[in-house]
Formats: structure tokens, sequence, C-alpha cells
């Protein structure tokens, strides 16, 4: 055994400890070119995850064990004001199930994001983070700067809500082991990710894989012919252009 009596020692055993340590990771999309990922984690169950993302970035979500639930936040990175809107996501596009084609709109009717694929189909809009959940978003965002004020209603993942004819709401579990959701990012963002038990699902998560990798070509295809959704992409590009376009040119 090392001693860890003396630095040398002790860096020596810390070392060998990490040497020895197997942490799973995420399971890296086949179709993808590894020189393309910008980002691969796996979330524990009662974690979080926060991260940057650019325009143009594709991000997976996986349930690798089938019980995770990704109670997720979006704010512009470069306005961090702007952030997801719950209301205006179910509102505007008439429907409050996500699926493909489905927009993030911030509280300025911008795309933040479009899903853009979906395997799971078990996802809510409606009942936002448990109090685990907000107080791990509040964690990640102050890893931002941040402050607890910011952290608003969240859309979650893979643990779905269907409203029954009488307004009730009734929780739909998870789909299998190793469903997925990918979402396009249309602005440059802050996601804050909280991977715990859903307010009327109390069942403990299981890890969340994170896969995130440069998409920007995808960019160009409307994902939804809707023309609210049109309208909301054209708001996103005016936004996008104003915001990079040189001063004087």
């Amino acid at each position: 055994m090392t001693s860890t009596a003396s630095t040398t020692g002790a860096r020596a055993h810390a070392r060998s400890q990490a040497a020895a340590a197997t942490i799973a990771g995420p399971e890296l999309p086949d179709d993808v070119a590894a020189a393309k990922i910008t980002f691969a984690h796996r979330v524990p169950a009662g974690g979080y995850a926060n991260i940057v993302l650019g325009r143009g970035t594709r991000m997976c979500l996986r349930d690798p064990a089938g019980a995770a639930c990704a109670q997720l936040l979006l704010l512009r990175a470069d306005a961090p004001w702007e952030r997801l809107n719950v209301a205006d996501t179910v509102k505007v596009p008439w429907q409050a199930y996500l699926g493909i084609g489905h927009p993030l709109l911030s509280d300025q009717g911008r795309v933040l994001a479009t899903v853009v694929a979906d395997t799971s189909g078990h996802h809510d809009t409606l009942c936002g983070p448990t109090p685990e959940g907000r107080a791990l978003l509040r964690l990640a965002g102050t890893k931002q700067g941040l402050e607890p004020r910011d952290i608003a209603p969240t859309v979650s993942f893979f643990r779905g809500v269907r409203v029954e004819s009488d307004g009730a709401l009734t929780a739909t579990g998870s789909a299998a082991p190793g469903a997925s959701i990918d979402l396009l990012i249309h602005l440059p963002v802050v996601v804050l990710i909280a991977d715990t038990a859903h307010p009327l699902d109390d069942r403990p998560a299981t890890d969340l894989d994170i896969v995130a990798w440069s998409a920007t070509e995808e960019l160009a295809t409307h994902h939804n012919s809707d023309p609210e959704y049109l309208r909301a992409v054209e708001n996103t590009e005016q936004a996008w252009m104003a915001a990079t376009v040189e001063v004087g040119a």
C-alpha cells in the first residue's frame, strides 16, 4: 500500500485510485464522428448538469435504464434574461405534448431548440420540477452565475403526463430503457438539467446520458411546417443576425 504521509505518496495513491476507478459513460452515437462530439456525460440519479451549447449543436438525451427524468431549463447564453417559456412552448404550437418538430420557445417568441428525434414519447410540459429538482437546478445555475430567481418552470423528458377529460393530470410513466430525445439548438444556450423524480411519479430516477455534437447544417432544415413555428424561426434568425453582425459593416 502506498503511504500517504508525504505529498509524493498522497499523489501516487490518488493517481492509483483514479486509474482503478471505472466510471460508466454515455453510449456514443454510431453515426456521428467522434471529432464532432462536443460534450458527453452521464448524469447520475439525483444529479445535475450545466452546459453551454452553441448554435447548431444537436443534443441527445438518453434514458439507458428506463427511469430517468430530465427536468430541463434553457436560457440564452448571451442574454440569460431570455429563457424557456413553457406556457408559450405549449400555447404557440397548439400542442401540450412534446414530439418531433415541437419548438422550445423563449419568452421573446424565439426558438431556443427544436425536438428533432424522439423514441420515448413520455414527456411533460405541465408539472414543472419537484422541490428536489428545483434545488438541483439552482445549484446548477450558480455554476453559470445565475440566481434562484433565474430558475423558471421546466419541461421534463422521459416521464409522461396526460390531461384527462375532467382536467386531471395522469402520469403515464416511462418508455422502454434506451429511449432518447434529440434537440437542435437554435441560439447559444445555457442548459440546466436535474435528474430526479417527477412530481406525479415518485419512482427513483436512474442515470441520464447527455451527448452533444456539432450539426450546424441542420439549421437549414425546417423540422415543422406550421406557420407559428416558421414565424418563430424567422424571429430567431433575425435576432441572431442582429447579434452577430459587425458594427459598421
